[in-house]
């Protein structure tokens, strides 16, 4: 299993608007062969700082969704709304293996 860490830096203004993003993905995640684990907005702390976590069962599979991605209407909208919106200001993503025993 290969877990994908994404930790972005978000507009404090635009929070809601991330949020509806972040909405939008998880179950494109799900429908395309993976595990979403969940946005983590911020609360305390920073206040332009958010978390996602989702899984697939390796890094092929990630790679799969990867190209389902760009060709699913869907996702292909989610984009385009962060896009419009301005809610991302930039993103770094890191692929973990997690242990659960």
């Amino acid at each position: 299993m290969i877990t994908c860490y994404l930790k972005y830096v978000i507009d404090p203004y635009q929070v809601k608007e991330f949020e509806q993003y972040a909405k939008m993905w998880i179950p494109l995640v799900n429908k395309l062969g993976g595990t979403h684990h969940g946005y983590f907005l911020p609360h305390e702390g920073a206040n332009n700082i958010a978390y996602a976590l989702f899984s697939f069962p390796s890094l092929a599979d990630y790679e799969r969704y990867r190209q389902e991605m760009e060709v699913d209407e869907e996702c292909q909208q989610a984009f385009e709304f962060a896009n419009k919106n301005k809610c991302i200001i930039s993103y770094e993503r890191s692929f973990m293996r997690p242990v659960f025993e």
